[in-house]
């Protein structure tokens, strides 16, 4: 899936559950330019990235070229 079409925007409610859950933004960041995209549904998309300690999952949708993010959460 080619990303360089879309606007990514992450919404303020994801955002600050991340810092309450301990996800730094740079953690984000690299989630969303380097994780893998897996597609859900006909509108969802995931962002998945393994790390060494841990995996960050972002969580959005599709609305016309525009992919926004829902929530970021910590996966095991």
């Amino acid at each position: 899936m080619d990303l360089s079409k879309y606007d990514v925007v992450i919404k303020r409610h994801a955002f600050m559950r991340a810092l309450e859950r301990g996800v730094h933004p740079d953690l984000i960041e690299a989630a969303l330019q380097k994780g893998r995209v897996e597609r859900f549904g006909k509108h969802g998309i995931k962002f998945v990235s393994k790390g060494s300690k841990r995996t960050i999952v972002c969580i959005g949708e599709i609305a016309g070229s525009t992919i926004k993010i829902i929530t970021v959460e910590e996966g095991n």
